[in-house]
């Protein structure tokens, strides 16, 4: 039997998932999407199988969800023995700056922080919870998307507010940190002593977030106290001037509405009145299309040059997430606008989806790099529990006596 972890991946409405030796090879990776709705896709690919497994399932809620891939992974995974889970965590809050293991104690402590990320907390948590409950003896490890933000520069952390606030925990935190420490792993393979300088990663997807490096460390990102805040994503508005909530709030909307428009009704979809798919609106007619695209670039090279200028300079810029990796209009458009800054962009590169998308001369090296979670979560958990003498073994195994 080889020794298998888990790596567990939530989003809103999905997750992604994958399966790696203590080796850190990959096994097979798989997602569930549509969460929630009248009817999920399941999905998993094994490397040595001969296709991947697509079919419908049903999943009212997470918890159903990691039900399937726990079936999945029985049934499919011969042998396989499943030692440990790592997971996904949104918000660690002040506490929790690197992976933890998972207790009654810690997942406490996380509840407490639902509100601070109300469309994953929640999700993460009820997956970590349904895995206790079906195998109480599998160790558990949260990583989580703040930690690798918590070493920015305390002016970068602050928010302008009375200091009370601030030792009860209001600040900026940040977030996309795994998808950040992935791309930051991946960096000196592709840019060579540029690694070490002054980069943008700017992760686009449903969720979008740009984040300045140095030495590969965060220095700054768009994202504060919630995931809420920073650009305007497929239905998250992004920064707002907080006085909007007050009007809000003085006009008659409760505080449950109003989280419902900024959460769910706002960013592309608001702003388009369509969709917040990215792909949909680049390739509609629809004025408001256009404009919600319009919007979001120039959010976007705006973004671009507030990180510029905080790390005093501008060595490299990667794309990744669904909307950097794929979207080749968009990534053009934030480019060229951003030529000031030293970015000369390769068309026909940018156009192939190819690694590097600025030319060979450009002063700003700019890339397409895939971001890999689910591998930076198995590695953190490998590493977490490496100590453990006693691994898990499922009430299915022959050696289990419980």
């Amino acid at each position: 039997m080889k020794d298998a972890i888990l790596a567990y991946n939530v989003g809103s409405s999905s997750i992604k998932f994958a399966v790696f030796s203590r080796d850190h090879d990959r096994l097979c990776d798989g997602a569930i999407r549509g969460i929630g709705g009248a009817q999920a896709g399941f999905s998993c690919r094994v490397p040595e199988a001969a296709g991947p497994t697509d079919r419908k399932v049903s999943a009212h809620d997470h918890g159903q969800a990691l039900g399937i891939v726990l079936d999945w992974l029985e049934r499919e995974g011969a042998g396989w023995r499943l030692t440990a889970t790592g997971h996904r965590v949104v918000h660690g809050g002040s506490e929790f700056c690197r992976p933890v293991r998972v207790n009654q104690q810690v997942l406490a402590r996380l509840h407490a922080l639902i509100p601070l990320a109300p469309l994953h907390q929640p999700h993460a948590l009820q997956s970590i919870e349904a895995l206790m409950d079906r195998y109480p003896h599998l160790p558990q490890v949260a990583c989580f998307d703040t930690a690798f933000h918590a070493n920015m520069p305390p002016w970068e952390q602050r928010l302008a507010l009375p200091e009370a606030l601030t030792r009860k925990g209001i600040r900026r935190y940040g977030f996309h940190g795994l998808s950040y420490e992935s791309i930051a792993g991946a960096m000196p393979a592709h840019l060579g002593n540029a690694a070490d300088g002054k980069v943008v990663i700017a992760h686009l997807g449903h969720g979008v977030s740009m984040c300045a490096v140095k030495n590969r460390q965060s220095v700054a990102t768009t994202m504060g106290f919630t995931p809420l805040d920073g650009l305007p994503m497929g239905r998250r508005s992004g920064a707002i001037d907080p006085a909007i909530v007050l009007y809000l709030l003085a006009q008659g909307m409760t505080a449950a509405e109003i989280s419902d428009l900024l959460h769910h009704q706002s960013g592309l979809l608001g702003l388009s009145g369509i969709s917040d798919d990215m792909h949909i609106l680049l390739e509609s007619r629809d004025a408001r299309a256009a404009e919600a695209i319009d919007l979001f670039c120039y959010r976007l090279g705006r973004e671009l040059a507030s990180l510029a200028a905080a790390l005093g300079g501008l060595d490299a810029v990667i794309f990744t997430g669904g909307i950097g990796m794929h979207a080749a209009p968009v990534r053009e458009r934030v480019c060229r606008a951003a030529a000031w800054l030293g970015i000369e962009l390769d068309t026909g590169a940018n156009r192939k989806n190819a690694l590097r998308i600025s030319s060979a001369a450009s002063p700003v090296s700019t890339w397409v790099i895939p971001t890999d979670e689910e591998r930076i979560i198995a590695q953190h958990t490998v590493a977490l529990l490496s100590g453990d003498e006693h691994p898990f073994q499922d009430k299915h195994s022959k050696g289990d006596q419980s």
